[in-house]
């Protein structure tokens, strides 16, 4: 399955996630990719829209393997990926360092997408947690650990493709993992899209101001 673009990928999604429709979900994005996403699967199933701020910490030398991912927070929630910094023998003070510099830029993305506002209280809600792909599943694992440690009652991880082991692993992480393609090899999220055109800080802001002009329960 291809999508022409996130829109459409999110109107799709949004189908699957349907019976979610009178839990009085939470959609939560994870930026910037999965914002255009979130937001058609937000307005379909009438559901306020936020972020779920979350990065990947990357290998030193291999910035695009996860060795972690560390979520918003205070503190902020980090989670290693254990086999990755054995197998490069990663040392403490440089996944640290690594961290850190993740943490800045989720401070300098909160200020950018959200400033002052009151973020929702997650406590006794259905949160979907909504990516435009999933690859290793290391940010979206740390997002769904946030989400329960906030006392969610539920935490639906959706993505309009992920790599099929890395959805089954999801799967024992979260309550529900909604996926419309599961290849058992993923190259690449931007080959299952005709236009992955890379969304910026503007795009974002439009997005969350257009939801938050419809207001929801």
């Amino acid at each position: 399955m291809r999508f022409r673009n996130r829109q459409e990928a999110g109107k799709l999604l949004a189908k699957a996630l349907e019976l979610y429709r009178h839990d009085r979900p939470l959609v939560l994005a994870l930026p910037r990719g999965g914002v255009p996403v979130a937001a058609e699967v937000a307005q379909s199933l009438h559901a306020p829209l936020d972020l779920m701020l979350v990065r990947k910490i990357g290998v030193p030398d291999q910035p695009e393997l996860a060795m972690g991912a560390v979520v918003e927070g205070r503190p902020p929630l980090a989670l290693r990926n254990e086999p990755v910094i054995r197998m490069l023998a990663v040392r403490d003070r440089d996944f640290e360092r690594v961290r850190d510099r993740e943490i800045i830029e989720i401070e300098r993305r909160r200020q950018a997408y959200i400033g002052g506002r009151a973020r929702p209280d997650l406590a006794g809600r259905t949160v979907i947690l909504v990516d435009d792909g999933i690859a290793t599943g290391m940010t979206m694992r740390a997002a769904a650990r946030a989400v329960a440690t906030q006392g969610a009652t539920r935490a639906v991880i959706a993505a309009p493709v992920a790599a099929a082991s890395v959805a089954t692993e999801l799967r024992r992480a979260a309550d529900r993992v909604a996926c419309l393609n599961e290849p058992d090899d993923l190259f690449a999220i931007g080959h299952h899209y005709d236009d992955f055109t890379q969304v910026g800080d503007e795009e974002v802001r439009r997005l969350l101001m257009q939801a938050a002009a419809n207001p929801v329960a």
